[in-house]
Parts: structure tokens; C-alpha cells; sequence
């Protein structure tokens, strides 16, 4: 039986090493980022690496209205999906006495409400997905932030949004666990990718968690029973205390 994926913000970072994880694994993927060139690309280094079939579209999550289309991207491809990976995401720092309300808006958008709607949209598929191999069923994984465990300087709406979005994702599995729906938080420190990389004056890319590592925790995931679910995962950095990212 063929398993299928939908990854968000695919193009970079964690969502291209996801990508590429679950490829190799050979799952059917549906991909999206905002720039359907990049994409594009992508999609052939992920047949190349071993998915049977990838589609993709190009998307900015802050529009709700494309959300529903990208599911139905998905289902006519796939009829079913055996996991959504809620990945991208912007990241916005600055102090609460100043930062700017039109950045809080937008974050909450495209952090919260589109992970919120996406998963509005492909709950069917998911339960089709789940009824279809009850041992295995389906998996929500959503790639919050260790600020949203631990408050960081700086960081107070971007780690509200991922705090906001680990509640969301137990609910969700509170609701539909007994349906096969597993949803799981990964809130990981500081990893290697470029969206890190204004950090690397102070904390060293060698300090950073590898992608690799991010990528390993959502395939162990996806190889668990539907009997397990697994509500929050944080991966803290060696040598802190896990209260900072």
C-alpha cells in the first residue's frame, strides 16, 4: 500500500530534509513553498531519491483561500493522506514594548490559523487514511519551536504562536487519536538552517541541531502504531539546560 505525505515550506531547511526523508522512504509527496521554480527542482531530486510521485504548488500560507486547494491537490493525486507535516512558518523577533502589531498578525497567520485551517482541510483524507490501515494510521506532525516550551528574549510572539500551535496539535489528537490521528509537536532549539544562521555570531552552526536529527524524529514517528501518540517532542541543544533555545 502506497503511503502519502503533504509537506509545507518544502523548498529549505527542515521541510527540504523532511522532504527528502520521507522520499527515501518512498512516500507520494505533495510539496509546497511560495516559489513554484523552486519547487520545481525539488520535485525532481525527490523522485530521484526514490517517491513514486510528487506533486507540488506554490502557496503563501497567509492566503486561507489556497489552503483548501492544496488539500484537494493533494486528494486528487492520492485519494487518502497518510501524514501532513505542517512545517513552514516565519520567524520574528523584537522586544513586546515595541514590536510592530501587523508582524503579530501576520505571524499568528501564518504560524497558527494556516496550520489551523490546513488541518481543517485534511482531516478527511487523513481519517480515510487511517481507516484504510488502522495499525499504522495517520500522523499530524507540526514543527513548533522550543520557545514555544521556554520563553526566550526577544522572541515573544514567534514562541506564543508555537506554544499556541503545541496546544493546538494535542487537542487535535485528543479529538482524533481514537480515530487513528495521531498529532505530534516537534519544539526543537536552534538548527542548522538559514533561518538560524543571524544567530551564528553567539552560538555556532557545530553547536546547532543537525536537520538530520529534526528529519530522524519525524521518521521514528511515522513508524509508530496508531496505539501510541507522542503529544510534544522538544530537542534541546547539548550543554544547555533546555530553557534556552
Amino acid at each position: 500500500m502506497m503511503v502519502s505525505a503533504l509537506v509545507t515550506g518544502a523548498s529549505r531547511g527542515i521541510g527540504r530534509g523532511i522532504a527528502f526523508g520521507l522520499a527515501t522512504a518512498g512516500v507520494e509527496l505533495t510539496i509546497t513553498s511560495r516559489t513554484a521554480s523552486d519547487l520545481e527542482i525539488l520535485r525532481h531530486e525527490l523522485l530521484a531519491a526514490g517517491s513514486p510521485q510528487v506533486v507540488f504548488e506554490a502557496v503563501d500560507l497567509a492566503d486561507e483561500d489556497a489552503l483548501a486547494g492544496l488539500v484537494e491537490l493533494h486528494g486528487e493525486h492520492f485519494s487518502s493522506m497518510d501524514a501532513l507535516v505542517v512545517n513552514a512558518g516565519v520567524g520574528t523577533g523584537g522586544d513586546v514594548a515595541t514590536f510592530p502589531m501587523r508582524r503579530v498578525q501576520k505571524t499568528v497567520q501564518v504560524n497558527l490559523t494556516s496550520a489551523m485551517r490546513l488541518v481543517q482541510h485534511a482531516l478527511p483524507l487523513l481519517r480515510s487514511a487511517a481507516a484504510a490501515d488502522p495499525v499504522r494510521g495517520a500522523k499530524i506532525i507540526g514543527l513548533s519551536s522550543i520557545t514555544g516550551v521556554y520563553a526566550e528574549h526577544g522572541l515573544a510572539v514567534y514562541g506564543a504562536t508555537k506554544a499556541a500551535l503545541i496546544s493546538f496539535l494535542e487537542t487535535v489528537s485528543l479529538e482524533e487519536s481514537a480515530n487513528g490521528i495521531c498529532a505530534t509537536s516537534i519544539a526543537p532549539a536552534y538548527v542548522d538552517t538559514d533561518m538560524a544562521a543571524y544567530v551564528s555570531d553567539r552560538i555556532p552552526t557545530t553547536e546547532m541541531i543537525p536537520v538530520s536529527d529534526v528529519v530522524n524524529v519525524v521518521m521514528m514517528l511515522m513508524n509508530l502504531s496508531a496505539n501510541s501518540v507522542i503529544n510534544r517532542i522538544v530537542v534541546a541543544r547539548r550543554g544547555t539546560t533546555g530553557y534556552t533555545a
